[in-house]
């Protein structure tokens, strides 16, 4: 009996032993595939990380399209028509990013901002013309973004003066303008491009019909009347807006300055492939980011407002107060940050590209690499923009009024311009090798000829009863 336990007890020791190095290969594979795991997960991070750091001018200027005026828009379009004209974010999508690309190649290729190209090779009159009415446009965003903001605040802190907060937004976005160096402020126009998905969030927050959602994103529907076309107009107006246009280009220059190429003649050295692919991602996820997010707030004002029959809304605070009743406050909250992240990025871009254009049309130092007292004439139209921005809401205008002057503005001006963005990049003296394609150039003149179309609508819709 002793001597079968001694060979039942031998002969497990012997098999622990000849499984040792089979133990050891298993939990060999266990860890491997642990640490491959491992190596996976920080390579998708680090590939993330390098995205996200490869995002710079198209990434915000996408962004600075859903400025407050913007989302006043569309939150209109989705309380007034429900989800009937969602599709015209898939629509406008390609057609922006197609302009600002464009945009970005002026910049890269010349070392210029537009207004400094238009200036070398087109008449003055053309320049002028394009400067003047960009900055009254601007400047009555300005005044409504301000406004907005302040209103904006409001809704969460009643007891605050509204001349107290749209100083004080005023003021703050002067600060960072003039007193922080380029490299700091363009990280703090990036990080505020996050406060966008408060939008997002808030479409997730309400309750959607996604069938009648997914059957409008697809299928274009349009209802012949005045109001509907003023409305489409305006989102065409504010999605393709000239600002956007020089803020893409000036800003690429800066970018370049910015990693040393501070000379004319060294910005305009040879552009590799790979720049310009790093410029297309950049500029085509910010118009994605832009129109993802005209798509959310016309969902969201759909799907709460205009099912509650609350179809007049004049100013994103309108929207933002109407969504507290009826969504929650949790909805009210996100959307109403929204509004007062996205001033705080835009207010800036639209008195920046405003100062790159009239400095460039003179040929002032201009920059906001540069110190205040390098560039005296370029921060203060800098300064005179936001001034008057902040009169505006102070001298009884009606907000509403103020964007449709502007709407009226963009219409007059962006056909012209986008004019010469497109004869300009199909000009090999200009952009050299990097000219449109055939497809390129033909979309361009389509988009030009449907903002002029636009820019005369608008106008004729304001005189025509």
């Amino acid at each position: 009996m002793i001597k079968i336990l001694l060979n039942d007890s031998m002969e497990k020791n012997l098999e622990e032993v000849l499984s040792a190095p089979s133990v050891v290969l298993e939990k060999g594979i266990d860890v491997t595939k642990k640490l491959g795991k491992g190596t996976y997960e920080l390579e998708q991070v680090k590939r993330a990380h390098n995205f996200w750091l490869n995002l710079g001018p198209g990434f915000i200027t996408g962004a600075a399209d859903d400025d407050p005026s913007g989302i006043a828009t569309y939150s209109q379009t989705g309380a007034q028509y429900g989800f009937q004209l969602i599709w015209l974010a898939a629509f406008t999508f390609p057609l922006m990013a197609i302009v600002q690309e464009m945009c970005a190649r002026i910049g890269l290729m010349t070392g210029r901002g537009l207004a400094g190209n238009i200036r070398i090779n087109y008449p003055k009159w053309v320049l002028y013309t394009c400067s003047i009415l960009l900055f009254i446009a601007n400047t009555l965003n300005i005044g409504a973004d301000i406004g907005a903001m302040g209103k904006a605040v409001q809704l969460i802190t009643p007891q605050m003066p509204f001349w107290f907060l749209t100083i004080a937004f005023t003021f703050f976005c002067l600060i960072l303008q003039i007193f922080t160096s380029y490299e700091q402020y363009a990280k703090y126009l990036k990080y505020l491009v996050l406060v966008l998905f408060s939008y997002v969030g808030t479409a997730f927050i309400v309750h959607i019909n996604y069938l009648q959602l997914l059957k409008h994103s697809i299928i274009p529907s349009i209802t012949p009347s005045k109001d509907q076309l003023f409305l489409i107009t305006g989102i065409l107006g504010t999605t393709i807006s000239p600002y956007l246009f020089f803020w893409q280009t000036s800003h690429e220059v800066e970018e370049e300055i910015l990693h040393g190429k501070t000379s004319i003649r060294l910005r305009q050295g040879e552009v590799t492939n790979k720049e310009i692919k790093k410029m297309r991602i950049d500029v085509w996820t910010g118009m994605f980011l832009s129109n993802s997010v005209m798509y959310f707030v016309i969902a969201t004002c759909a799907a709460v407002l205009y099912t509650h029959g609350i179809t007049n809304i004049t100013s994103a605070a309108d929207a933002a107060a109407a969504l507290r009743p009826l969504a929650g406050n949790f909805a009210f909250f996100l959307f109403a940050l929204g509004i007062v992240g996205m001033g705080l990025l835009a207010v800036p871009i639209l008195a920046g590209s405003a100062a790159y254009t009239i400095a460039e049309s003179f040929n002032f130092r201009s920059g906001l690499y540069r110190k205040l007292h390098q560039a005296r004439a370029f921060y203060g139209v800098i300064i005179l923009a936001m001034l008057i921005g902040l009169a505006i809401n102070f001298l009884g205008i009606d907000p509403i009024k103020m964007l449709i002057y502007s709407a009226v503005l963009n219409g007059l001006v962006a056909p012209l311009i986008l004019f010469l963005i497109v004869h300009m990049t199909s000009n090999k003296k200009v952009v050299k090798d990097r000219v449109n394609g055939s497809l390129t150039a033909a979309l361009g003149w389509y988009i030009t000829g449907i903002m002029a179309i636009s820019g005369i609508a608008t106008i004729i819709s304001l005189f025509v009863g």
